[in-house]
């Protein structure tokens, strides 16, 4: 066996995995299912004993409605990003709700960060740029956590165009 079908793997100088904020846990999912059918049950009741009982089916409908969209606000909570850089390479991968993934390799030395700011704002936008092509990057942040994320990432880049550094023992 020779010394080059055992490569050493290059250490990483930045990982990070971007995921969506999600402010609302299970619990307080509950709680808020909860008292939004309480309110519409009251409400709904109330109508009912007036006599107007169609009215109770769109309270009925607003609760299931609701409940649809955390559903469905949870499942695109599965999307995720991930960036890994190493001094040969610059990993960008991304991976959907629904599990499509699509991964990309650019070489650091390269690569570029395009910031799209406004005064007021701050980071809108932020891409990884290479050979001409744009990557779209930590779009589930929010932009002070996107600017802290573009530093970190610079300085890796940075970081990656001076080279490797290995060390013999």
């Amino acid at each position: 066996m020779s010394a080059d079908s055992n490569p050493v793997a290059e250490p990483t100088i930045f990982s990070a995995v971007i995921t969506p904020n999600r402010s609302l846990d299970r619990v307080g999912f509950i709680v808020l299912m909860s008292l939004v059918s309480f309110v519409s049950f009251v409400g709904g009741l109330v109508f009912f004993i007036a006599g107007a009982w169609p009215v109770v089916g769109f309270f009925g409908l607003d609760v299931a409605l609701l409940y649809w969209a955390f559903k469905l606000n949870y499942a695109h909570a599965a999307a995720y990003e991930e960036v890994t850089v190493t001094a040969a390479e610059l990993k960008l991968r991304k991976v959907s709700h629904r599990g499509k993934v699509q991964e990309w390799t650019l070489n650091p030395q390269w690569t570029k960060l395009d910031r799209e700011a406004h005064a007021d704002f701050g980071l809108l936008r932020l891409f990884l740029v290479s050979r001409g092509k744009r990557f779209a990057v930590a779009n589930f942040l929010a932009p002070q956590e996107r600017e802290s994320f573009a530093e970190a990432l610079s300085d890796a880049l940075n970081q990656a165009r001076q080279g490797p550094t290995r060390t013999t023992a």
